[in-house]
């Protein structure tokens, strides 16, 4: 959601790359659904982890900022990156997968992260820029 996000406030300018400590080629419907209700297109998509960023050559000491969504993902970019001058931030999103009994109650967990992604995007970057 996060680089589905950025993109869509703030332009293709910037270089943005998702990454996961491990990846599932396939993008959970419901992040799906609520970044639709927002303009923001993730059906093609695909996750990948830190290990498939390196073998597809994007190099991780080209990136000015990793920002880890979760306490794993944050363990494993400084790992990687110790070696590089670069800044890790750790934002404490909510992960919405397995929260909710009901369609709607699952919905309303990932609107609740994909709102606080929202909001640490802009007080990081300010307003987006592009239009919707």
């Amino acid at each position: 959601m996060a680089e589905g996000i950025m993109k869509k406030f703030y332009g293709m300018s910037t270089y943005v790359q998702s990454a996961g400590v491990e990846s599932d080629l396939e993008i959970d419907g419901f992040a799906i659904a609520v970044c639709d209700e927002i303009g923001v297109e993730l059906s093609r998509h695909q996750s990948r982890s830190f290990d498939e960023m390196q073998r597809r050559g994007d190099d991780l000491s080209s990136f000015d900022l990793v920002v880890a969504l979760s306490p794993a993902s944050q363990s494993r970019a400084l790992q990687l990156t110790r070696f590089f001058h670069l800044t890790v931030e750790y934002w404490p999103i909510l992960d919405p997968t397995g929260l909710g009994e009901t369609r709607d109650a699952k919905l309303a967990a990932y609107r609740q992260a994909r709102d606080q992604i929202i909001t640490r995007l802009k007080g990081k970057w300010g307003a987006p820029t592009e239009r919707s």
